[in-house]
């Protein structure tokens, strides 16, 4: 793993034959990902990132707060 202003490396990982990855332990230890944790793929034309869904619901739970007002 290499790290510079809190962006990293974690290296490269496989797709298997059923489509699936495995996340490197590294970035499992630095993001707190638990087996059975929900992930959100997100992804652009540039490529993709993965997101605890927890994250993504706790800025959706903000916007609509400020809608609400």
């Amino acid at each position: 793993m290499q790290e510079k202003d809190g962006k990293y490396i974690f290296g490269v990982v496989k797709v298997g034959d059923k489509g699936q990855i495995v996340i490197p332990k590294d970035a499992r230890n630095v993001y707190e990902i638990e087996p059975g944790d929900a992930l959100m793929l997100l992804g652009d034309q540039k490529g993709m990132a993965l997101l605890k869904t927890e994250i993504f619901q706790a800025v959706i739970d903000q916007a609509m707060e400020g809608l609400t007002k």
